[in-house]
């Protein structure tokens, strides 16, 4: 080992490349994965951050485990990874009827956040947390600073819990409190809890080590000293020859592939993949937008035909039109352009080359769902002006302002469209699960066909079907579980309704939309409305235009279907409904908190917390956990409701401009408390364009 340190002393170049000079910048080619997920070494955590928005999946390979994580960026001074291990070691039970020879799976959740970013004098300090929720295999807390020094980034830390059972040091927390000084063991509940009562407790260790940039830009060096002893490990009692780890990082693309060499006595390998959510993009196959150049308004009145040029090169189909004196009201439905302000740009284009000259405003006003949701008023002189860059600091999106949209049945149209008709549609899905007994994935995948018919405004009906195209829910090896729970079992027959039949029909509805003031929605709805639950219910919401928060209330009562065929009913009832909070705070740029308050499928109490975070490619992450007043024993395995999940725009899939999403949610363990119904409509999710959330 001391021979390969001086060798890494000699390979130092001497020029001028890797300077030290001013704070440190994040530099993918700088910052690597350690074995368990997240900016590190190989076995221990680092103070350093990657950009915001980054997102790496990786896989590590030992002797004992297995690691598959995915480590997110949220902020530049937050990251979070999830990440499940497989113990090569250990069964997942004893019964193989139960679980065949699978090797024991178990999931883990990593956070966090930086308290100093470096400078020329300070170094990067940050804190963190190791599988902090859950039955912490790998439970660990630690505080580590980070400094360059030329091409090399070096790394100090202390660790308690698995990273400090060295006891390497003492643990200066137990210099203010003697309960300090002694960690508890196991874990409360049924798992999936946070046991703040142990954090920083117990033995704690300082662990260290070097990342080397040679001169050859794709090859890192690591060197790490770590403070566990490996004598309690979920894998068994591990054989440690020394402290000392080393491990080479080859950077090729956007993959890292590293071999490492670990206790004095285990090669392990891995690879990762790193792309940034910020930057991601899709080249597309679309017409141009209009040059104000090479156009010239046309002598006369706006003829309907040229409404189509709005549909081709705007995607903007009209529904409704008046023109009234020196101004034009279009009414309309957004297709393509997930983008607000490409999408008024293009609108402001085609008007622009088509109207009259002396129409100086355009009113624009984008339905979704039959409902008035935003009225842009653009200033056409100004837009000409700022889209012919007639001045140097022309800038579009200020030639227009956003505000509330109000239809009245009363207003006299030069043209409406018809608004009964028949519609259809198509969505895919896909369900999945980790960690189950008979696999560690399982999934299900397809297509939902829906079918929509508009009575008029206000009214119209929905059904829509679900078709399994591939899936290995076939493994199953049981439905429902055994475990004795005084709750409703309201989400537990989930395999018994996903696995009853290939082709079922998922909601078949009737609804009515409303919009009651101009910052006013509401919504009825009645019928099968999710694959679980059919009945009656109804939501209010106040949103205004651009504000950081919006409030509503839904109230239902339904029954549950049964999972024996599409129509019949079990004979549980329950009324349920909530209070729905939502902000998007300036403090966590780009991001919405939901609080429902309110009760449950199961009738039990409490509030979901749900953060989601939005990136520049359009892409959401977000997370939940519902809180209820049912205790972890009587939840079961997991204490309560939590999960994940990630929003992905078709646009990022498509040669062609698209507004659809589609979503892969994660939820560790779903029991029967803190479930909420899937309602068919929220009015959140239909006056999206009046938040810049929602693009």
């Amino acid at each position: 080992m001391r021979s390969l340190f001086c060798t890494l002393l000699i390979l130092v170049p001497t020029s001028s490349v890797f300077a030290a000079e001013g704070p440190f910048q994040p530099n993918e080619f700088f910052l690597s994965e350690a074995t368990h997920g997240g900016v590190g070494l190989i076995q221990t955590p680092t103070a350093r951050m990657k950009p915001e928005g980054s997102f790496r999946l990786s896989y590590a390979d030992n002797e004992e485990y297995r690691f598959w994580a995915a480590s997110l960026q949220l902020f530049p001074w937050m990251e979070s990874t999830v990440r499940y291990t497989d113990v090569r070691t250990r069964l997942y039970s004893p019964f193989p009827g139960f679980s065949g020879d699978q090797t024991l799976k178990d999931k883990g959740i990593d956070v966090k956040f930086r308290l100093l970013q470096e400078d020329y004098w300070w170094p990067e300090l940050s804190v963190g947390f190791r599988d902090f929720a859950g039955t912490g295999f790998f439970e660990s807390e630690f505080v580590a600073a980070s400094k360059r020094v030329g091409p090399f980034d070096l790394h100090l830390g202390m660790g308690w819990g698995y990273l400090g059972r060295a006891g390497n040091s003492r643990n200066p927390f137990c210099d203010l409190r003697d309960s300090f000084c002694q960690r508890p063991g196991g874990f409360s509940g049924l798992g999936g809890k946070i046991d703040y009562q142990r954090f920083f407790k117990g033995p704690a260790s300082l662990y260290g080590g070097i990342e080397y940039q040679t001169p050859w830009q794709p090859l890192r060096f690591k060197l790490e000293y770590e403070g566990n002893d490996y004598s309690r490990d979920r894998a068994g009692e591990l054989q440690q020859d020394s402290r000392w780890n080393v491990a080479a990082v080859y950077r090729w693309h956007n993959f890292d592939l590293n071999l490492n060499y670990q206790r004095g006595n285990t090669l392990g390998f891995g690879v990762s993949y790193l792309m940034n959510f910020h930057q991601l993009q899709q080249g597309k196959i679309d017409v141009p937008p209009r040059d104000l150049m090479l156009h010239s308004p046309p002598e006369g009145e706006l003829l309907q035909h040229r409404l189509f040029a709005l549909l081709r090169e705007a995607g903007f189909i009209t529904t409704r039109m008046s023109v009234d004196g020196d101004q034009i009201t279009l009414v309309g439905v957004q297709l393509k352009y997930r983008d607000y302000d490409e999408a008024i740009e293009r609108i402001a284009r085609v008007l622009a080359t088509e109207l009259p000259a002396h129409i100086s405003t355009y009113r624009i006003i984008e339905q979704s769902d039959s409902l008035a949701v935003l009225e842009t008023v653009v200033d056409a002189s100004e837009f000409k002006a700022a889209a012919r860059h007639e001045s140097l600091y022309a800038h579009i999106p200020s030639t227009y302002v956003r505000a509330p949209a109000r239809l009245r049945s009363e207003q006299d149209w030069d043209f409406a469209a018809q608004t009964r008709g028949l519609g259809w549609g198509m969505e895919a899905f896909w369900l999945q699960m980790f960690g189950s007994p008979e696999a560690f994935y399982m999934y299900q995948g397809g297509v939902m066909p829906a079918v929509a018919y508009q009575l008029n405004s206000n009214w119209s009906l929905h059904a829509v079907g679900k078709l399994t195209l591939l899936e290995n829910f076939d493994k199953f090896n049981f439905t429902v579980d055994a475990q004795d729970t005084p709750l409703p079992r309201v989400r537990t027959y989930v395999r018994e309704y996903v696995t009853r039949s290939r082709f079922t029909m998922e909601a078949l509805f009737g609804s009515y939309r409303q919009q009651l003031s101009p910052n006013v929605y509401a919504i009825g709805y009645g019928g099968y409305l999710e694959s679980m639950f059919a009945g009656v219910g109804g939501e209010v919401l106040y949103r205004p235009v651009d504000s950081f928060w919006a409030i509503g209330l839904d109230l239902n009562y339904v029954q549950q279907r049964s999972y024996e065929n599409d129509f019949d009913l079990f004979d549980y009832k329950v009324m349920t409904g909530h209070l729905n909070v939502y902000l998007e705070p300036s403090f966590l740029p780009d991001s919405r908190l939901t609080f429902n308050v309110g009760r449950y499928l199961a009738g039990d109490h409490g509030v979901t917390i749900d953060f989601a975070k939005r990136f520049d490619s359009g892409i959401v992450i977000g997370a939940f956990a519902a809180l209820t007043n049912v205790s972890a024993e009587d939840y079961g395995e997991g204490s309560f409701t939590k999960g994940f999940y990630l929003n992905i725009p078709f646009d990022l899939m498509s040669l062609r401009p698209s507004r659809g999403a589609g979503s892969i949610p994660w939820s560790p363990i779903a029991r029967d408390g803190g479930q909420a119904l899937h309602r068919p409509m929220k009015l959140i999710d239909s006056t999206e364009r009046r938040s810049r959330f929602g693009g």
